[in-house]
């Protein structure tokens, strides 16, 4: 007997009490054979069902226990994955902590000079301790050592390079926490690929972050979704009262501002409904997987149409604001000659999402992100991403901000030649100012939006792959999954331009707009609205003239006439 088996029973962990009988078999992975136990069970600690995927996982450990780097380490893996099963008590038995420390202390300095971590998936922190009341097994005192010993002299054949084949099982297999689709009356067999394998499908969540990092997200996109709406509704809430306020070429900023309220409210409806429903489904299997290819549920279709549709139509209505302020602040249009065409900017803004959200739809292409739990396009087709989010975003930006270019170079040309006619400028450039800042302030959050896509769809092959197909201990390694920052980052952006609009409406005339809409629905507060005139709107209507917009003036009106 190579063990001596400590059943520390003060009390039973009613845990182990209310667990379901193990049915014990004979131990067939050969390095686990006359360990000191013939028996074990299955499924074990990691989920394999069989003898067979234990051998093919747990043999990759066979370098380390070849050089007897601690010789605790081949009874404590056995212990993990072909774990003791005794007839008169079919309970788990995991080993004592004591013996993954010491495995550890002896393993873990070897690993380290050659690049590995000790994997978190055999973490000693979650091992009973020596004296619990819960059961666990150790080796013979006297056989175990409590540090590793010296090294023989003749060097090991361990290679100063990744583990090669014959040290790594390198066959790429849909195992957990991947989903294997094997019916093939499944809607996804034969449709979803993850790295290198068919029909294996990502799991619900995405598996390179932590628990804890799934559930900051959660609160992370929720935070801001929340904050975008409210500051979305109060924009769009003022505009409704007081419309004559909001000319051109600042209107689209109100249009931009409702594009977001909606676009906030997809992120709202998945923070409510939550993450499985919204973007997961198990489609006849027994797990949850991400949604491939859909066109439904209706929940994940509408939170797709909120965050697609709107998003796209609010980077048009960003062109069309740069283009706005291009013609009044270069070509000295007047804001009466800008709504003109008003029709236009219109079409454009909501016909082009339209036919891209039809036939996103129409190709079956909407699909879940596992890390925000929305339905979107592109999550797991890089040619969708390219397509339909990466490319239009593209275009979107580049034009834009050639407007906006434009705008600011015709701007100090312009107001030269206005201040040699003797005529004041203050209040044409404080709004166009505002205008320019704001545009500014949307140009930085999609540039770094875009640049976010571009390192995803770049890396995305390379973090399937490796998921699917590298061996336990280079799991642990950081490079092999994405940075989480960049995908914080990237939601944060997509929702902060909805809250910087909210700026363009801080204003004492926000405050004068809002008592005479109360005066108006609450006739009793009217003679509080028609008091002595406020210092508010005084200084706003030096600022921005009686109309809410400096473009007003007799100069811009005739210069437009001289253009028609």
């Amino acid at each position: 007997m190579h063990f001596l088996l400590l059943l520390l029973i003060q009390s039973l962990d009613p845990s182990l009490a209310a667990s379901k009988d193990l049915v014990c078999e004979p131990i067939t992975v050969p390095m686990c054979k006359g360990i000191g136990y013939n028996l074990t069970y299955m499924p074990n600690k990691f989920n394999h069902d069989t003898q067979e995927e234990v051998g093919l996982e747990v043999h990759q450990f066979w370098p380390l226990v070849r050089i007897r780097c601690s010789p605790d380490l081949l009874f404590f893996l056995c212990s993990m994955y072909t774990p003791i099963c005794l007839p008169d008590y079919r309970k788990p038995l995991p080993p004592c902590r004591s013996v993954c420390e010491r495995a550890k202390r002896g393993c873990s300095p070897l690993m380290s000079q050659y690049g590995f971590e000790w994997p978190e998936r055999m973490s000693c922190e979650g091992l009973p301790q020596l004296g619990d009341e819960t059961l666990c097994m150790d080796q013979n005192s006297s056989e175990a050592t409590t540090s590793a010993p010296p090294f023989p002299k003749s060097t090991p054949k361990v290679r100063t390079r990744p583990p090669s084949p014959s040290q790594c099982d390198r066959e790429c297999r849909c195992r957990d926490p991947l989903i294997p689709i094997k019916r093939e009356s499944h809607a996804l067999f034969g449709r979803v690929q993850t790295g290198p394998l068919p029909n294996c499908a990502l799991p619900c969540h995405l598996p390179y972050f932590s628990a804890d990092e799934r559930a900051f997200t959660s609160f992370w996109v929720g935070l801001w979704s929340v904050l975008c709406f409210i500051s979305t509704l109060t924009t769009v809430a003022t505009f409704l009262i007081d419309m004559e306020r909001f000319k051109y070429p600042e209107r689209p900023i109100i249009f931009l501002a409702a594009c977001y309220l909606f676009v906030s409210l997809g992120y709202i409806i998945r923070l409510v409904a939550g993450h499985e429903r919204v973007a997961c489904g198990a489609g006849g299997t027994s797990q949850l997987h991400i949604l491939y290819d859909a066109t439904g549920p209706a929940l994940c279709t509408l939170v797709f149409l909120l965050v697609y549709f709107f998003g796209m139509a609010s980077s048009i209505w960003w062109v069309v604001l740069s283009f706005t302020w291009f013609l009044a602040a270069g070509m000295k249009w007047g804001s009466e000659a800008i709504a003109g065409y008003s029709q236009y900017f219109h079409l454009a803004a909501w016909l082009i999402p339209s036919v891209k959200s039809i036939l996103v739809l129409a190709l079956s292409s909407v699909d879940g992100d596992p890390v925000a739990g929305i339905c979107y396009v592109g999550n797991q087709s890089l040619e969708n991403l390219r397509g339909f989010v990466l490319a239009p975003l593209v275009v979107y930006l580049f034009t834009g901000t050639l407007f906006l270019l434009a705008g600011f170079v015709s701007l100090f040309r312009i107001r030269s030649i206005i201040k040699q006619g003797g005529t004041k400028t203050d209040k044409l450039e404080r709004l166009m100012i505002r205008i320019g800042l704001f545009t500014v302030l949307y140009t930085v959050p999609a540039t770094i939006v875009v640049a976010c896509l571009v390192y995803e769809q770049h890396y995305r092959p390379s973090w399937e792959r490796a998921l699917a197909c590298s061996c336990p201990l280079e799991r642990q390694r950081s490079i092999r999954g994405p940075d989480y920052a960049v995908f914080m980052l990237k939601y944060f952006m997509c929702l902060v331009v909805g809250i910087t609009s909210g700026v363009w409406i801080w204003s004492g005339k926000t405050l004068e707009s809002w008592r005479s809409f109360v005066a108006r629905c609450c006739p009793c507060w009217a003679h509080k609205a028609t008091a002595p005139p406020s210092m508010y709107s005084e200084a706003s209507t030096a600022l921005t003239g009686h109309t809410g917009t400096g473009l007003t003036s007799g100069m811009y009106h005739k210069a437009h006439q001289s253009h028609i």
